[in-house]
């Protein structure tokens, strides 16, 4: 049976209705060699970020994916704190970011290293925490991907062949998915286990139709960041692509920042239950699709 495996255990689709797959609750883009990268008190975080995940508790959102990777720091001892604070499923990653977020360890080890590694968080646990990672979230420079990234996403296909969890990446341009896709087929994972971050970032429609149809999720993450008519305007050419079984849906938003005095001002998780969905439905989207795109496709997604 499909699980997502979050912070309160692992969940069935039955237990679940709309999830977000790409927000943050704790951020730190600073390089993992800066004074004070990631820290901060799990108390402090939640009095920030509890508020937050009431709200879109109250709006029907019933989990949230946690886009943090090591090298802009991952807390999933932060995340446990807050998802027992609000009662509220947490997704996890394990993996890591692109460069220059990399940190010494991740830069130092084998391949064979980063796949125990990541194996390891996927199968027994982050850390202290007892909280199992659900997937993996990598990176690859906007301009091609480097020889430490590679070794790193070779180490993620690895993993998550091994495990059936999902590759998501913060990827650009469409042309280095490609990329990621062939050496993740080479590794004998497979591009249904994909996710492309980002894909609206994309200026070329063509190439998110070119990315679903190699079989991966492409991922419209902009909700409540751009103009809502523009949102809902990709997104409704998405659907009329015929593409929008792959299509997933979230803001990127969010988070305490330890970088900021006191974490920073958060963004709220709010705009696609308030105002995109009523867009589409008003755009002629039926129900079926909506339960599509805010509940099976995030669940179909990142479960395993």
């Amino acid at each position: 049976m499909k699980q997502l495996y979050t912070t309160l255990g692992p969940l069935p689709k039955e237990r679940l209705g709309m999830i977000l797959p790409h927000e943050h609750v704790f951020v730190d883009l600073r390089t993992p060699d800066q004074p004070g990268y990631g820290q901060a008190s799990p108390e402090d975080v939640v009095a920030l970020m509890a508020p937050q995940i009431e709200t879109i508790k109250a709006q029907g959102i019933t989990a949230l994916v946690e886009c943090s990777t090591g090298g802009v720091g991952r807390r999933a001892d932060i995340d446990l704190a807050v998802s027992r604070a609000t009662d509220f499923p947490i997704v996890v990653p394990t993996g890591n970011y692109r460069e220059p977020w990399i940190p010494d360890w991740v830069r130092d080890a084998s391949l064979d290293e980063l796949e125990r590694w990541m194996v390891r968080e996927l199968e027994e646990g982050m850390e202290d925490t007892g909280v199992r990672a659900a997937w993996i979230k990598i990176s690859a420079g906007d301009d091609g991907i480097t020889p430490l990234e590679e070794r790193i996403l070779r180490a993620a296909a690895r993993a998550g062949r091994a495990t059936n969890a999902v590759i998501g990446s913060h990827t650009i341009k469409s042309r280095v998915v490609m990329d990621q896709l062939d050496i993740i087929e080479a590794e004998g994972y497979r591009a249904e286990r994909f996710i492309s971050i980002h894909t609206q970032a994309e200026p070329d429609f063509e190439m998110h139709r070119a990315v679903a149809a190699r079989g991966a999720w492409i991922e419209y993450d902009h909700l409540g960041r751009e103009p809502d008519d523009e949102v809902v305007a990709l997104i409704l050419r998405a659907l009329e692509a015929g593409i929008g079984k792959q299509l997933l849906l979230s803001h990127d938003l969010g988070w305490y920042d330890p970088a900021q005095l006191g974490g920073g001002v958060p963004r709220p998780y709010t705009a696609m239950v308030e105002r995109i969905l009523p867009m589409l439905r008003s755009a002629g989207v039926d129900e079926a699709t909506i339960t599509l795109l805010t509940e099976t496709n995030p669940f179909e997604a990142f479960a395993r």
